[in-house]
């Protein structure tokens, strides 16, 4: 069934529909969130369905104020209040042990919750206004790459939601950095641009996780860890340095190119994007894979750059979509 999605500035009419148990995508510092009532779980089951979302894929709940954590989660160690001290609101998820109130949907039936408050005014004053907590995976169809604009979102979703709220580019333009609180010591599930050495100034132990999560065999507790994920239609290819044999690489084919050096030989390429440093690089990359798809570009090459920091963030998400 196809739905008249409205696309709108107005945040109380936005917060109409969440409160009547439609989805609203809503812009967040990261990219753009579908959200729903946390506690209505037909509203949560909405999501999947409209994103086309395994279910056990677990969302994020999103929260107006540090406060409102209390609603989503109990039993909040010591940890985690010290990172929402430092890092609320942020680009930052607690994975915490969830309250019974919350829908269990919105966990994939897991004991765990994500809770983040995102650092973006209207994302908060549409929370606030919602007046409840608000689970919310990124705006895309699943697998696809995550929306930072909000055509981004119309795109993918226009007639299976009831409401886009618009406002301005992402300013951060990666998923946020998720830690898993319900072990010690807190351990970084997907890397973002909160790094790890800066919670690790905050909880000296925070360490990287060594691969598969305490629950691992019941799936996930983070999500974009396990599924196909920020996958343009265009093949995707890391390189290291940018060389005159990329053209060999794929003859006739349409390419495109993004990294932080210059092509020996821009034109050669449909479409390019040399970034002003690894922040716009970061920001940049998942609205050029979707510029890429509408050129019908078949070949994106992306420039590695230092698993460190930011950059280890935005390697995960371009080595990601590279795997098919």
């Amino acid at each position: 069934m196809t739905i008249e999605t409205c696309i709108t500035t107005d945040i109380e009419k936005a917060a109409r529909f969440l409160q009547a148990g439609e989805l609203v995508a809503f812009p967040t510092e990261t990219v753009y969130g579908l959200g729903a009532n946390a506690y209505d779980t037909d509203a949560v089951k909405k999501i999947f369905a409209a994103k086309g979302r395994p279910e056990s894929n677990p969302l994020i709940v999103h929260i107006g104020a540090a406060q409102d954590v209390e609603k989503t989660a109990i039993h909040i160690p010591e940890n985690a209040r010290m990172f929402m001290d430092s890092f609320f609101p942020g680009p930052l998820t607690l994975i915490l042990e969830r309250a019974p109130l919350l829908s269990s949907v919105v966990s994939a039936g897991r004991a765990t919750v994500g809770v983040r408050m995102p650092d973006n005014e209207i994302a908060l004053a549409f929370i606030h206004t919602s007046g409840t907590v608000v689970a919310a995976p990124s705006a895309n169809l699943s697998g696809k790459p995550s929306p930072t604009t909000w055509e981004a979102v119309r795109e993918d979703l226009d007639g299976r939601i009831s409401c886009i709220l618009m406002a301005e580019w992402t300013t951060v333009g990666l998923e946020s950095t998720v830690v898993d609180c319900t072990v010690d010591p807190p351990v970084i599930l997907r890397p973002g641009s909160r790094t790890l050495s800066e919670l690790q100034g905050v909880v000296p132990s925070t360490t990287f996780s060594s691969g598969r999560s305490p629950d691992s065999h019941d799936g996930p507790r983070s999500p974009g860890t396990t599924f196909r994920h920020y996958t343009p239609e265009a093949t995707v290819i890391v390189v290291d340095v940018v060389q005159e044999a990329v053209r060999a690489a794929a003859p006739e084919k349409k390419i495109a190119f993004i990294g932080l050096d210059s092509p020996p030989d821009i034109s050669d390429f449909a479409l390019t994007h040399i970034a002003s440093g690894l922040t716009d690089y970061a920001k940049s990359v998942f609205e050029f894979f979707r510029r890429c798809d509408r050129a019908g570009v078949e070949v994106i090459y992306c420039q590695s750059v230092a698993d460190l920091e930011l950059g280890l963030a935005l390697m995960d998400r371009i080595r990601r979509a590279a795997a098919r």
